[in-house]
């Protein structure tokens, strides 16, 4: 980032996570990273931070369901890897669940979504679970069940949306 001309966010995890990506792993921006993929997906997760963490475990519950789930890692919001999720729409019907530990207005679902409209992606059934109150205090699992981005809501959504189309 220090040597990019402009403004630049880098938005760090609080919390000791698993760790999902090797030594020497590269971030180019713009990109994205599909952690779980295969050619029976019926949905995609997309999280970043926290949220993938989440998402992951949500594909993991779906998957004991024998629901295949697409799992993709947002870690540049802005720019937006259109590519990937356009990709992912093609393969899952569409059917896209985007949690984010943030507000909903200008984040990683508004990016989204906004690169698919502007892709001419048209097909889309779209979950966006986000911070929509006022978040009080409790341990992270607490405050992630409280704004329904945990691995259960997650899940849930994701079962809808198959369910329903």
């Amino acid at each position: 980032m220090a040597d990019r001309p402009g403004i630049s966010y880098l938005r760090t995890t609080r919390g000791g996570y698993p760790v999902l990506y090797p030594d020497g792993e590269t971030f180019p921006i713009g990109g994205s990273k599909t952690l779980r993929e295969s050619d029976r997906d019926q949905v995609t997760l997309v999280g970043a931070g926290v949220t993938l963490h989440t998402a992951l475990a949500a594909a993991g519950t779906l998957a004991a369901d024998g629901i295949a789930a697409r799992v993709i890692d947002a870690y540049s919001i802005k720019p937006i890897d259109s590519a990937a999720f356009a990709a992912a729409a093609a393969a899952t019907g569409g059917r896209i669940v985007i949690a984010e530990d943030h507000h909903p207005e200008g984040g990683l679902g508004s990016a989204v979504i906004d690169s698919l409209v502007a892709g001419g992606v048209t097909d889309l059934h779209i979950t966006h679970l986000a911070v929509r109150g006022m978040p009080g205090s409790g341990t992270g699992d607490e405050l992630l069940a409280w704004a329904g981005i945990d691995a259960d809501h997650i899940t849930a959504a994701a079962r809808q949306l198959i369910d329903t189309k």
